[in-house]
């Protein structure tokens, strides 16, 4: 809605269908004889809300919660060494089912609204792979199938509850040990010994070599094609982290491929992976547009001392001179959609303080076409000195509202959240994240809002003596050229105005649900207080998360 007079029109509106519609429901007979037999509500043919720009909102965070209504809320759910899911190697395929679906329930029922899931934890896979061996961590064999496809299975249900769903890769490592006829016959890594660094104990693949890089990109690609994710993630692991002085041994390789092209070995590393990330990038895009592609690096990129541009740190390690991750030249290259860094340290906290290394990362995206996500150290609190109290982490929330350019955190990891270390998951439950949000848009990636449902309809359906539940139900405008992926179903008390910044409160925003192919959706808000009275909104939403304009309103009062 506009300004000036269209405003006091909508007001003038809305308080004579106040009028009437009180005076409606004084006169309507509530007959305990109804039992089961739903009770219709009254509906309110009022004017719906459009957007301003795509996907750009204006109006302050909720003053209630502080929080923001489009906010990413994302978890990792690590598969590496049975971190997360499954429990253990070799469980029954049907109880490594159940673990999944309970730990979504879980993930949604805090609040979140993304995953981030371990799909290549090793040089393995959990999913059927042309590049690389079942995981151990399923059967207890690498290269053992476990009876299903676990990509496909999570991801369906993640989807299902509307959770965003990422599948994350670590593309160099091969394994923990340097054991390399202890791998399945069909790894990468035994079938071309000539691929692999061994290097403290462990197993690489050389990132120098293009067949290496050649081969992730194949990787990525057969996951893309085959599968409908909503992102491919990376994490911090590119070179080794350092082992102390040990030194990489990849000499060799440098002499072949980058001796005369580059100044130093560094910088040779670096162009590796930043081919990798660009080939990642065009592959993606190139193959399914809508798919998000990000990295989520070590928390540092350089020390001031090593380059002004740097942050005020004294980190012994960087993203740039340890792993030969350049994530500057990613963002300003545009081969990224998000950028997730660690910040897994203390707020107070001198080698690498917690706001200072917010406000480096806030200045490096400011301009650029790419979303900054915070991770966090879920697994640290409670775990002695700052983490030990337990406003750190909230703290940590708060203090990233702060920045516009904070479009969400994504914690470490989903088990070291359920555990509720000092009450945190409480927290995320009760109050951090007690309303629902929505995933920010990138408009780089295209789509638009869907038509705005019609026809929404409620009905109030006793449970038992003085309760009840609402029961929405609408559809689909057919004429709609956008297809809608899920909903966002709002509630303001009382005959409330389609008002743009009221409904963009967090506390509007009711529920989220994903589209069920048929006629009619249907969605029971059972947090309904008796004789109260509610205006229902309900909008349509694409896979990136343009929102439609608002369905007409619906009051409804309960008896």
């Amino acid at each position: 809605m506009g300004k000036g007079g269209s405003g006091i029109e909508a007001y003038g509106y809305l308080r004579w269908v106040a009028v009437v519609l009180f005076w409606l429901l004084s006169s309507l007979p509530l007959s305990p004889a109804l039992g089961a037999a739903s009770l219709p509500a009254m509906q309110v043919q009022a004017q719906s809300w459009r957007r301003e720009g795509a996907g750009a909102w204006s109006c302050s965070p909720s003053p209630t919660t502080g929080a923001p209504r489009r906010q990413l809320r994302g978890v990792w759910i690590a598969t590496v060494a049975n971190l997360d899911w499954p429990s253990r190697p070799g469980l029954p395929a049907a109880a490594q089912q159940e673990e999944g679906r309970r730990l979504l329930d879980q993930a949604r029922a805090l609040g979140f609204n993304a995953v981030f899931v371990q799909v290549r934890p090793l040089g393995d896979a959990f999913y059927p792979s042309h590049y690389a061996p079942w995981s151990a961590y399923l059967s207890g064999v690498q290269g053992r199938s476990p009876g299903y496809d676990p990509l496909g299975f999570l991801l369906s249900e993640a989807h299902r509850r509307n959770l965003e769903f990422h599948a994350w890769l670590n593309p160099f490592r091969i394994s923990f040990h340097d054991n390399l006829a202890a791998l399945a016959p069909t790894n990468p890594a035994r079938q071309h010994p000539a691929w692999v660094v061994h290097y403290a104990g462990a197993l690489y693949l050389n990132p120098g070599l293009p067949a290496v890089r050649r081969l992730l990109a194949a990787t990525v690609e057969e996951l893309v094609r085959r599968y409908d994710v909503d992102g491919i993630h990376l994490d911090d692991y590119f070179y080794p982290y350092p082992v102390g002085k040990l030194p990489f041994p990849d000499s060799e390789t440098y002499r072949q491929y980058g001796a005369g092209r580059y100044r130093s070995i560094g910088d040779w590393r670096r162009a590796n992976v930043n081919e990798l990330i660009a080939t990642l990038a065009q592959t993606i895009h190139r193959l399914r547009p809508t798919v998000k592609f990000g990295v989520s690096p070590f928390g540092v990129w350089r020390n001031r001392r090593s380059d002004p541009s740097g942050s005020a740190t004294e980190a012994a390690v960087t993203s740039y001179d340890s792993l030969y991750a350049d994530t500057r030249t990613w963002i300003r290259h545009h081969w990224l959609d998000y950028i997730a860094p660690q910040l897994y340290w203390p707020i107070g906290f001198r080698r690498a303080e917690y706001t200072t290394l917010v406000r480096w990362w806030v200045h490096e995206v400011e301009g650029w076409p790419v979303h900054l996500y915070i991770g966090q150290a879920a697994y640290k609190i409670g775990s002695g000195g700052p983490w030990s109290d337990a406003e750190e982490m909230p703290r940590h929330l708060r203090f990233d509202l702060r920045f516009a350019a904070v479009k969400g955190e994504i914690f470490f990891r989903l088990r070291s959240v359920l555990a509720d270390p000092l009450g945190f998951a409480r927290r995320l439950r009760t109050a951090l994240y007690r309303h629902p949000a929505l995933i920010p848009v990138m408009p780089w990636l295209g789509g638009g809002p869907p038509a705005a449902p019609r026809a929404l309809q409620a009905q109030l359906q006793p449970q038992g003596t003085s309760r009840w539940t609402v029961r929405l139900r609408w559809q689909n405008d057919p004429a709609g050229s956008v297809a809608t992926t899920y909903y966002a179903i709002y509630r303001l008390d009382g005959v409330a105005s389609p008002d743009p910044c009221a409904l963009k409160t967090s506390t509007a925003l009711l529920a989220t649900q994903r589209g069920l192919d048929a006629d009619w959706q249907v969605f029971v808000d059972q947090l309904v207080l008796p004789q109260t009275l509610y205006t229902y909104y309900v909008t349509a939403l694409d896979r990136l998360h343009h929102e439609s304009p608002t369905s007409t309103a619906l009051v409804v009062h309960l008896p």
